[in-house]
């Protein structure tokens, strides 16, 4: 049975009220008294609980951070970023998984809510944000993460996604490409959604260039590889002489399939291109080009610009942060 903060008091011959000034406010008690406390604490093995004390005060030392896809590599590297700015005010980050669900993530906004973190960051499944807002109306500070809901009014940081589209479609097209495929995950999804439009822009550029778009459940390994058996299962002339994939784990299922299964020459036959360019794009069997996004400053930038709208809610700075893409060449295009 946990120790209580009596226990501690009685052992030490003080009241309950030094005990907590002790581990509150020490230089205001006798040094000797301390000591005392102390070594009491020390003998009977108490473990304060500041969940408890964090809770009474009407906040937590931790903030919620729910990401579509807890797997994916580019989430995890925000994740880490979040993690290293939080640090430095000594709060932790809790990390919710939403699956790319709306029930999932209004289940962590209303645990996070619970919790009385000091505020959410956030990569919504979609731009329904109902869930949230009642989150932010009970006083809990919000920032999207990876997206930015135009007219929403909650701050955020992101990355121009429509730029990238249009910088990857752009590349196929300049190495003589003409019929591309985007291999785009759910529609739901603002990120793809925007990095389809940047690949439209690019197409319509060209009068002999073609989009074609192949849609799959998931922005997952698993859900490339299918969309590459279906390609490798096509007649040569039927299939596209390039591929966007709207991320990086697509591209590295489509690459297997293509390359391993389908013998199909990559890039003589089919150039590839993914995005977010996280740590396995440059490992892959023929290392793949790329979109690159700043994951870990994406994730350190919007802690900082919720603890900025926790302290100052209604300051002068920047509540909309967005970074550019960088288009990263690798041989899965240069050949």
């Amino acid at each position: 049975m946990a120790v209580s903060v009596r226990e501690v008091a009685a052992a030490a011959g003080v009241s309950v009220g030094t005990v907590s000034n002790v581990l509150n406010r020490p230089d205001k008690v006798a040094e000797g008294t301390v000591q005392r406390v102390r070594d009491a604490i020390d003998e009977l093995g108490f473990v304060r609980n500041d969940a408890a004390r964090q809770l009474r005060a009407g906040r937590s030392r931790s903030i919620g951070l729910i990401v579509l896809d807890a797997g994916n590599p580019f989430f995890a590297d925000v994740a880490r970023g979040a993690e290293a700015r939080a640090d430095e005010d000594r709060l932790s980050v809790l990390l919710g998984n939403s699956d790319e669900d709306a029930a999932r993530e209004n289940g962590y906004l209303d645990l996070f809510r619970e919790q009385r973190v000091n505020g959410v960051l956030i990569t919504p499944a979609s731009d329904d944000v109902a869930g949230i807002q009642r989150l932010a109306d009970s006083g809990t500070p919000v920032v999207l993460v990876d997206h930015e809901i135009p007219g929403s009014g909650f701050c955020s940081v992101s990355v121009d996604d429509v730029e990238g589209g249009y910088l990857a479609t752009r590349h196929l097209l300049e190495i003589g490409r003409r019929r591309i495929a985007f291999l785009a995950g759910p529609g739901s999804i603002a990120q793809v959604a925007n990095r389809l439009e940047g690949a439209r822009r690019a197409v319509a550029e060209e009068p002999d260039a073609e989009l074609e778009v192949i849609e799959v459940p998931a922005l997952t390994v698993l859900h490339g590889r299918e969309a590459g058996e279906s390609i490798v299962a096509r007649a040569a002339a039927e299939r596209p002489d390039a591929v966007f994939a709207a991320n990086d784990l697509l591209a590295v299922g489509l690459m297997q399939a293509l390359t391993i299964l389908g013998s199909v020459r990559v890039p003589e036959e089919i150039a590839l291109i993914g995005y977010d360019d996280i740590d396995f794009a440059s490992a892959t069997v023929v290392p793949l080009t790329s979109i690159r996004q700043p994951a870990r400053l994406i994730g350190h930038t919007a802690v900082d610009l919720l603890l900025r709208s926790i302290d100052d809610p209604e300051g002068d700075y920047e509540r909309n942060v967005r970074f550019r893409p960088e288009l990263v060449v690798r041989a899965s295009t240069a050949g």
